[in-house]
């Protein structure tokens, strides 16, 4: 029995593709409803609320007869606009950010079920209608990067074949990706496998960033965050929320802190958690100062461009099988919304990205397959 806990499940087996797809539906059809909360004078902490609710909800729902099967949040819902990168899901205590018409939102969320995960972000015009100028052009850049991404995540292809990909087609639209940004392989109850894809590295991190190979049964969160600036994220003064366990080890000295340590182990385990989730906010706030000073939790921080640039942002998670690469999650982008004179002029960069990016093998076979197995598993 031990030696089979030790063997890693992958998406070489089946029922792990079903969970995986499965978390993938679940984190769309929770996309889809917190894009549309994301209205003028709408509040970002209780969209941010309102979509973490409903993913436990519904991970709640699925695979009930697995007793011992952990489900839930696995990126709590963020929404992080203009210039705000990333990661702003505030707390009740925190200062909020009241949607206003014409902001471009970016909503990054994620589920697991049984530890396989899946993750998606999204960017919108908040109010709808036409996007405009430099608006136009990070998010029509962030898109095609990711569609390109995409396309390169093949078994065989290095990571640093999507970094160039996702600069180039940044430049054509006279944008910046977010330097040091990285998209990770993910692993059952791992969101930071050991691959990983960055974006617009510097000289010292491409040196230490070490190449890698995409193979058959990896799974990849592919996330593509591109400014109309100078693709360096800075802290401001908005408090980090977003928190993961590491496998440091110290023995905690207040006794604040071993009580939030420990909900965290049992509540949460090696998946992100957000401070919202603990009842009582100080004590959790007491405890998590100890624990991020001993490297025993690590944070997410809030980051920002300078104030008058945009950030866009969009997120998938892909399986490598052998079929081909399935996107499980994403939302479709309707380009035509965005009005611009730039367009993409390398050659190479248009012939990939009129490739198709569907996985033509056993199609049939899939597609078929798919229907009954989520309404087997939804029973």
């Amino acid at each position: 029995m031990a030696d089979d806990k030790e063997v890693e499940k992958t998406i070489a087996e089946d029922l792990v593709v079903t969970k995986y797809k499965l978390a993938g539906q679940i984190v769309n059809r929770v996309l889809e409803q917190v894009i549309a909360k994301c209205l003028p004078d709408a509040s970002a902490r209780e969209i941010c609320e309102f979509g973490d609710k409903l993913l436990l909800e519904e991970t709640s729902k699925v695979f009930k007869k697995e007793k011992d099967s952990k489900k839930g949040i696995a990126f709590s819902t963020c929404v992080s606009v203009n210039n705000c990168i990333c990661h702003f899901s505030p707390i009740p205590s925190e200062n909020d950010y009241i949607l206003e018409q014409g902001d471009l939102a970016k909503i990054d969320l994620g589920a697991h079920i049984d530890g396989f995960i899946a993750v998606v972000a999204h960017t919108v015009a908040v109010g709808g209608g036409e996007v405009t100028g430099r608006a136009a052009d990070v998010l029509l850049a962030a898109h095609l990067a990711s569609e390109a991404a995409l396309r390169l995540l093949r078994p065989g292809n290095e990571n640093y074949a999507v970094t160039d990909a996702v600069q180039k087609i940044s430049a054509e639209y006279a944008c910046k990706p977010i330097e040091g940004m990285l998209s990770h392989q993910l692993k059952q109850f791992r969101i930071d496998g050991e691959k990983s894809i960055i974006q617009n590295p510097s000289e010292a991190q491409r040196k230490e960033h070490e190449k890698a190979t995409f193979e058959t049964y990896e799974v990849y969160a592919m996330d593509v965050l591109i400014s109309t600036g100078e693709g360096v994220g800075r802290e401001m003064d908005t408090r980090c929320t977003i928190y993961k366990k590491t496998d440091e080890v110290y023995q905690l000295k207040l006794k604040a802190s071993r009580m939030f340590y420990s909900e965290v182990r049992n509540k949460h385990g090696s998946m992100p958690f957000n401070l919202r989730s603990f009842d009582k906010e100080t004590s959790a706030r007491l405890g998590v100062f100890e624990c991020v000073n001993h490297k025993l939790i690590e944070p997410f921080q809030v980051l920002y461009e300078r104030p008058g640039e945009i950030v866009a942002q969009f997120k998938f998670t892909a399986l490598l099988l052998p079929s081909g690469t399935h996107r499980i999650t994403g939302l479709p982008f309707d380009k035509s919304q965005c009005k611009t004179e730039r367009t993409i002029k390398d050659p190479e960069l248009n012939t990939l990205l009129n490739s198709s990016a569907k996985s033509n093998k056993k199609k049939k076979k899939k597609t078929g397959a798919e229907e009954p197995m989520e309404v087997e598993t939804a029973a």
